[in-house]
């Protein structure tokens, strides 16, 4: 039996390691060949490791041992014309191109008067320019394949204010509107667009969650706010992955600009 995205092309952001690979791998699973790109390198005060170049080789790996093509480079997506090259490279050498994933993301935790202003500024120009700049690298080679789905990695901190995570909360709130209103002029081109909104995931980024610790014990008012609904701590990268199928596959192919939370119910609490 074919897979549910067979012979398609899919482009993804932040595929070194985390969501990012477990999206290639999902996709890749179901039949997709995949362009990935991932910075590869570290950011300034991230309260985490970065994804190294041999976090993408193994990404390429494990892509490939499924029987499945794929090109990789080391691409910032904040520079708009290195991140257009990646994927009309991937295009030139795959054929065509169905769906994008722009998946790559960066997050501080810390109180609002901690901030500082790099960190601000760094997190808008990941997570707001350079998925910006994934729709506008990948949206023409949709409308030149006659259609196709792009998905944005929002949050749950895109749809509530959760505390210290400033930034973070208003750039995902940023790239839910990014997707409603890609939604809505791509539409005309049978281009579908959504936002996935996960809890906490357990990857390199998710790890950080023990930060706020500390941050909860100066106001424990705020710690229902950073639960699930569900008892569980966490959701895995293939839970997120799942969804991405979905909304890549013809099964979505009348859902768009959905918000679309796999979140344990913590946008409800």
């Amino acid at each position: 039996m074919a897979g549910r995205v067979e012979g398609k092309v899919a482009f993804i952001t932040g595929a070194a390691r985390g969501q990012g690979r477990s999206h290639a791998l999902k996709l890749a699973s179901e039949g997709a060949d995949i362009i990935a790109v991932d910075i590869c390198a570290p950011f300034e005060d991230l309260e985490y490791p970065a994804a190294t170049e041999e976090d993408l080789a193994e990404t390429v790996r494990q892509v490939e041992a499924l029987d499945r093509r794929i090109v990789a480079s080391v691409t910032d997506i904040r520079d708009a014309e290195a991140l257009t090259k990646a994927v009309d490279d991937g295009v030139a050498q795959l054929g065509r191109l169905d769906i994008v994933v722009g998946n790559a993301g960066i997050c501080h935790v810390g109180a609002w008067d901690k901030v500082t202003q790099k960190q601000w500024q760094d997190t808008l120009d990941v997570n707001i320019t350079g998925t910006w700049n994934t729709v506008r690298a990948g949206a023409p080679h949709l409308i030149a394949a006659g259609g196709g789905s792009i998905i944005l990695t929002s949050s749950a901190a895109g749809l509530v204010g959760l505390p210290f995570l400033t930034p973070y909360v208003a750039s995902k709130h940023a790239v839910t509107g990014l997707a409603r209103t890609f939604a809505a002029e791509l539409s005309r081109h049978h281009i579908r667009v959504n936002s996935l909104h996960p809890t906490g995931v357990e990857t390199p980024m998710g790890a950080m969650g023990n930060a706020f610790g500390p941050l909860l014990e100066q106001d424990p008012r705020l710690g229902a706010m950073m639960g699930n609904m569900l008892p569980i701590a966490a959701t895995q990268p293939e839970d997120q992955s799942n969804a991405v199928l979905f909304l890549a596959s013809d099964e979505s192919r009348y859902v768009t600009a959905l918000a679309m939370t796999v979140d344990a119910g913590t946008t409800q609490l």
